[in-house]
């Protein structure tokens, strides 16, 4: 009995130790998942920083870009470099900026069309100069054929009255149509004296009795 009671004595203070060691296991925390927990939420942490960095300088950019368009456009643009007298000293605003280039890209527009026309005027005055060229050249070749053609050419006054007798038709015309009261009268007659009196029909008619004229002295 005396090794019963022994036996069982150690068997409860095993039963003791066993549940004191569960017990202090129990209240000790799980360093383990607190540790996971803790680099996942600096992980996210610095992933929101690095977003918020890229956002940052992204942003940045962009208006580095804009900064540095407006500045060209002032640069480039003639108008935004003269002295504003409204504005004072004061930097341009974008605002202003923009209406000046607007109005800069309509002016080299307006210009470019000047350019167009005038080019066109000029390419009609060459072709009408190598046609009169053309012209000429078959003159001089065909005098060069016939030496002794033009030597009853009339005399240079008999080209004068020629020209005299057209200029006084046309004047008598002139002068009867004419007002000189004021500049812009005058201006609006001469236009249409043009209209009325110089047509080609009637310049035909006048230098085709001029000519009869002349041609009546001199036979």
């Amino acid at each position: 009995s005396a090794l019963f009671m022994e036996n069982a004595r150690k068997g409860s203070i095993v039963s003791r130790a066993n549940s004191i060691g569960s017990t202090s296991a129990s209240s000790v925390p799980n360093t383990d998942d607190e540790d996971s927990d803790y680099h996942q939420e600096a992980y996210k942490e610095s992933y929101k920083d690095r977003r918020r960095r890229a956002h940052t300088q992204a942003e940045q950019k962009r208006r580095d870009a804009i900064k540095k368009g407006y500045d060209d456009l002032q640069a480039i643009v003639p108008t935004c470099e003269q002295q504003d007298f409204s504005i004072g000293s004061q930097k341009l605003s974008k605002a202003i900026v923009l209406q000046k280039t607007i109005d800069y890209i309509q002016f080299l527009h307006k210009e470019k069309k000047k350019q167009e026309e005038e080019v066109s005027t000029l390419r009609k005055d060459v072709m009408a100069l190598k046609i009169m060229k053309v012209n000429y050249e078959q003159i001089v070749k065909a005098h060069q054929d016939n030496p002794n053609e033009g030597k009853d050419q009339v005399s240079d006054e008999v080209k004068f009255n020629v020209f005299q007798g057209i200029m006084d038709s046309l004047f008598q015309s002139f002068n009867a149509s004419i007002s000189v009261t004021s500049f812009q009268e005058l201006s609006a007659c001469v236009f249409s004296w043009i209209e009325e009196h110089c047509k080609p029909q009637t310049l035909r008619d006048i230098v085709i009795g001029v000519l009869h004229q002349v041609k009546s002295q001199l036979y």
